[in-house]
């Protein structure tokens, strides 16, 4: 185990909670969450307990790490974060705060990752924290943790990346935890409940808190932490996008998309593009969408969508379709339903900046047969027939009929037969001789009339006089 991270396991319990702690914790909230810490509406409550409880074990570990050399540093986060943070942006690549003092990577403007502490130890390695209030969703929770890993261990160059988990109820029984707490950088700090913690808040005026920043010769401003491999996530996006489409028409089976390759492992949600109307109808005919409960018809999807886009999550292969709404600037988040089509999850707005501008740049570059190809290797067949796929131009030359010898026009009766135009004249021969001419045609004689008699030669025609004997 990390030295750092062993040292605080054993010392954390050396700052007790205090009420002047636990209310200097509700600096770094939000009023409105400040006002719903004691809310009848319970997940409002429950978020704005997490929140809460984030800042607690913050001020607890602003007092922790004076007390050690282990400790290199701990970031400035909430009410002690700068005091203007980066509007997120496309092409933003590395540490950002958010304008709530929140510590964020983003990936060409977009949050790729959280965290609720950054630490450094006296070797300059970084470290991060997550903090629960709840077991809930721990298998998203073992991959995210997995992800941030991979993601500090590439951008800053570390082999390992310490990682501490600070929980308020006891989840050391967990499976996925116990998984997690295998690894010998990772630690477990239980910190007790947060009922308890309350108690010493309740009666106290926390609205209008005033609290200074601290002075901690330990502080440090993550947005400051130089990357030892500097990236350019929209290009590292576009190379696996490129790869991602070349397996799929090459056919290749689901499981093999989750195996690692020579390719950076940052970039785990994929824009395939954004879909041709004719594809997104063909989409929705295959994989129908409903919005709670309630299906949208495919002919009005056009008319009440402006842009589809189909995405991909790695390495789970879950497809995912953003529909770019036309009355209210929003994509509405279309996941994967049991019924074989999609539903209706969250919206994306311009609160999620990075991502949504980021949408906002991708134009339809998708055909039905690739869409088709896509959806057909990480999801199979769609709950209705399958959309309708355009044949390539080989098979179209296939199945167009040769072209065929017009019959000879008929003539009608009377209608004069067309000459035809008079030969060019050709150059004389050598020696002077004219070219032999062509023999000229006889005139056929004019059809007889049915009963009309074959005279005889030598006879009189018929209605002639006769001559005497």
């Amino acid at each position: 185990m990390s030295e750092m991270v062993r040292w605080i396991e054993e010392h954390f319990d050396d700052v007790p909670p205090t009420p002047a702690l636990v209310i200097d914790a509700t600096k770094h909230m939000r009023k409105n969450e400040r006002r719903q810490l004691f809310s009848e509406d319970l997940p409002q409550m429950k978020t704005a307990e997490g929140r809460w409880f984030e800042g607690v074990c913050y001020e607890r570990m602003l007092r922790l790490v004076e007390r050690t050399d282990l400790i290199g540093g701990i970031a400035r986060k909430g009410a002690d974060a700068p005091p203007a943070g980066s509007a997120a942006a496309l092409g933003q690549n590395g540490l950002f705060y958010s304008n709530i003092g929140d510590i964020k990577i983003r990936g060409n403007g977009q949050d790729l990752a959280e965290f609720d502490l950054l630490l450094k130890d006296r070797d300059g390695n970084i470290a991060f924290a997550e903090i629960v209030t709840s077991p809930t969703d721990m298998k998203e929770f073992e991959a995210e943790i997995r992800f941030k890993k991979r993601l500090i261990g590439f951008i800053y160059g570390q082999a390992q990346v310490p990682f501490l988990l600070y929980s308020t109820v006891d989840v050391s029984r967990h499976p996925i935890v116990k998984r997690i707490m295998k690894e010998p950088e990772n630690a477990l700090i239980l910190a007790g409940p947060c009922e308890e913690l309350k108690r010493m808040i309740q009666g106290h005026a926390v609205k209008n808190h005033i609290r200074k920043s601290p002075k901690n010769p330990k502080f440090f401003r993550a947005d400051e932490i130089r990357a030892k491999r500097p990236f350019d996530f929209k290009a590292l996006h576009e190379e696996r996008r490129q790869r991602l489409l070349q397996m799929v028409g090459a056919k290749t089976p689901k499981a093999e998309f989750a195996e690692p390759d020579d390719l950076p492992p940052i970039v785990r949600k994929i824009l395939c593009g954004g879909l041709y109307p004719s594809a997104a109808k063909a989409l929705c005919a295959s994989y129908p969408l409903t919005i709670r409960g309630k299906p949208i018809p495919c002919g009005d999807v056009p008319k009440l969508y402006s842009k589809v886009v189909l995405a991909v999550n790695l390495p789970d292969g879950d497809p995912i379709v953003y529909l770019r709404s036309r009355n209210r600037k929003e994509y509405l988040k279309m996941v994967r339903d049991k019924q074989g089509g999609f539903k209706f999850e969250s919206a994306r707005t311009p609160h999620m900046a990075g991502f949504f501008l980021w949408l906002e740049t991708l134009a339809p570059t998708l055909g039905s047969q690739v869409a088709h190809e896509i959806l057909m290797t990480f999801i199979g067949p769609g709950r209705n027939s399958a959309p309708y796929v355009p044949p390539s131009n080989a098979q179209r030359q296939q199945k167009e009929p040769k072209p065929q010898k017009e019959p000879p026009e008929r003539k009608e009766p009377g209608q004069q037969r067309q000459r035809k135009a008079p030969a060019a004249p050709t150059a004389k021969p050598a020696g002077g001789a004219e070219p032999a001419k062509a023999p000229r045609k006889r005139r056929r004689r004019p059809r007889r009339k049915p009963g009309q008699a074959t005279p005889t030669p030598g006879a009189p025609l018929a209605g002639g006089p006769t001559s005497g004997t």
